[in-house]
């Protein structure tokens, strides 16, 4: 058998893999349509209490036996999004969307849109929510490091502080005139 019989053979079976691929998902894409319309039917808008919100897995999250015999077996293995929250006087969980999960603050009151035990919305009751800090990326924390450490060289040369360094380093160049003086321009004749 030739290389290129080898290559083929791959190939084709690339190429099926790619078609049922496709086909699964937008079988998947479909069902999740139709869940999206029937949360948007059930939806209300509730004032809820945070306690506590976590990542835990399904068999842990302490919802309702029905829910959990109800979620298929793929996803028994995955945290979810749980969130502890009081609803008048009852105390129970709920599942957050991933979307929302980081914007849901603890131990404060918020306006909640709530499809079942889905929390699908969330919006501060007495004043705005914080977004969170967005997480810093390999490349970002490498060039912060190197910043820091030439900081600290610099700073050791000068006999100074690092923090010391650092704001004479910002206000340096403030005290030049910024602004371009004024010059009249020459008549031509």
């Amino acid at each position: 058998m030739q290389v290129w019989h080898v290559l083929l053979i791959i190939m084709f079976i690339l190429l099926a893999v790619m078609i049922a691929l496709y086909f699964i998902g937008k079988r998947l894409q479909k069902k999740q349509a139709e869940q999206q319309v029937q949360i948007d039917a059930a939806k209300q808008n509730v004032t809820l209490l945070i306690i506590d919100k976590k990542k835990l897995p399904i068999k842990e999250s302490g919802l309702p036996q029905a829910v959990i015999d109800q979620t298929p077996a793929l996803l028994r293995r995955s945290k979810l999004p749980i969130v502890k929250v009081k609803v008048g006087p009852k105390v129970m969980n709920m599942v957050a969307d991933e979307k929302i999960f980081d914007y849901i603050p603890v131990k404060k009151e918020v306006r909640a849109t709530v499809s079942g035990i889905y929390i699908t919305d969330v919006a501060g009751l007495h004043s705005s929510l914080d977004k969170p800090q967005p997480k810093k990326g390999l490349f970002t924390k490498i060039k912060g490091k190197a910043q820091n450490a030439q900081d600290e060289m610099r700073a050791e040369t000068r006999s100074q502080t690092v923090d010391e360094y650092r704001d004479a380093s910002r206000t340096a160049g403030t005290n030049k005139a910024t602004k371009k003086k004024y010059r009249p321009k020459k008549k031509r004749k």
